[in-house]
């Protein structure tokens, strides 16, 4: 089976990127196939213009990078957001690719009122790395935010169903190495659950 890892920060040499390398080592340890999607070094343009807008209201056909992107979505069995939470959301860059791609017409059909879910299927693991202790995000009621925004407000009004979503906390202390071995297991468990019921 085969994953497509959208990584959602701009720097190579960060944890999140370690953390998608990490995915994708565990996926083909358990003879599967992952592709990362690193939207700051292929320069996706995460702005929503007047060209997505045309989209939105049906007028025009999506442009070719965004066409490029459903159809990597489109080749894959599972979807994986590796992510830094970047003032209590996602960062700029993957909140606009979601906007850019998860389009009307491909991810929804918005007409008249009536919404119908277009991605029934597509199963999706979220991975966000975030810089703060689980305490204060308890405190604060992160993860229900985090399953609200995410979870219902992107993905299931799509008809995906979100399989996992992690929060890997206080990636800036010591427990990087914990962070990367969760992430290499996560890779190698993430069609588990699809074989068994082969």
């Amino acid at each position: 089976m085969h994953a497509l890892i959208v990584v959602g920060h701009h720097d190579p040499q960060s944890l999140t990127h370690a953390l998608a390398r990490q995915v994708a080592e565990g996926l083909a340890s358990a003879g599967h196939t992952g592709e990362i999607a690193d939207l700051a070094s292929e320069g996706f343009d995460p702005r929503f213009g007047l060209a997505d807008h045309a989209v939105h209201r049906r007028q025009a056909a999506p442009p070719a990078d965004v066409l490029k992107e459903q159809a990597r979505i489109d080749r894959a069995d599972a979807l994986v957001l590796v992510f830094p939470i970047y003032w209590w959301s996602l960062p700029a860059l993957l909140k606009g690719w979601v906007e850019r791609v998860f389009s009307n017409g491909w991810a929804f059909d918005y007409e008249g009122g009536v919404s119908v879910k277009k991605l029934r299927g597509m199963k999706v693991h979220l991975v966000g790395v975030a810089g703060a202790d689980s305490g204060t995000f308890d405190r604060h009621g992160y993860a229900e935010a985090m399953r609200v925004q995410i979870e219902h407000g992107i993905f299931d009004y799509c008809g995906a169903e979100v399989r996992g979503s992690t929060l890997l906390d206080d990636s800036e202390g010591p427990s990087q190495v914990h962070h990367l071995q969760h992430a290499n297991a996560l890779g190698q468990k993430l069609f588990v659950e699809s074989q068994a019921a082969a």
